[in-house]
């Protein structure tokens, strides 16, 4: 894997509740500079697809808890779509799945996935589920038919791991996210399986790679 084939991989992110355009426009100028893509709150989607119309650029739905009506998420997801997301980034129901209510769950991603024409990575928080849940949460994933799971928002304690990872991958491709800071800690996920990586340092995770690569 070369440098741009890694920063490919990357969704250079921005998701902090005092995040201002500033900080977006940061990230997408690091993101166009460095080759990768950006992931970045829904109100700035209009205005970051104006700036940077070249950076793939993905947005989240039902952020942070996936505690949204389903209405409510499919609606931000179509009018992200509209301001130019190209990819997003929803959070699965984590209550429902928790008490096993595994339909509702599926329901929930597959009205997103069907309201929009882009790819959907469905995040299931692993830090807050036992394994069986984890099994539970990725069947339905797939089930809905969205095109990647992802590990974390980056909101609750602990991260991506490798475990996780590899258990995911068996149902789709995986978004590892939460906690990785540097080149080492994203070449374990890719190993593992990951086929894209979720972080606030894309490019700290890039020149980590000029180095080991120098």
């Amino acid at each position: 894997m070369n440098e741009s084939e890694l920063a490919a991989k990357i969704d250079h992110t921005v998701l902090g509740p005092e995040t201002t355009v500033t900080d977006v426009e940061r990230v997408l100028d690091e993101a166009a500079e460095y080759g990768m893509n950006a992931c970045i709150p829904p109100c700035y989607v209009a205005e970051a697809d104006e700036y940077a119309p070249s950076v793939t650029l993905a947005t989240v739905v039902g952020f942070p808890h996936g505690q949204h009506a389903t209405g409510a998420k499919r609606d931000e997801a179509v009018l992200a779509w509209e301001d130019g997301a190209d990819e997003l980034d929803m959070v699965l129901n984590i209550g429902r799945l928790k008490a096993g209510e595994t339909e509702a769950v599926r329901e929930d991603i597959e009205e997103v996935v069907a309201a929009v024409p882009i790819p959907v990575k469905v995040i299931i928080e692993t830090a807050l589920l036992t394994d069986d849940e984890k099994h539970a949460a990725c069947e339905a994933v797939a089930e809905a038919d969205a095109a990647f799971v992802k590990t974390s928002t980056g909101f609750a304690d602990g991260g991506a791991k490798v475990a996780d990872v590899e258990l995911m991958s068996e149902y789709l491709p995986v978004k590892a996210s939460g906690g990785i800071g540097d080149y080492e800690k994203a070449k374990a996920m890719l190993d593992a399986g990951a086929e894209r990586i979720g972080a606030s340092s894309g490019v700290e995770i890039v020149a980590d790679f000029r180095d080991a690569d120098n």
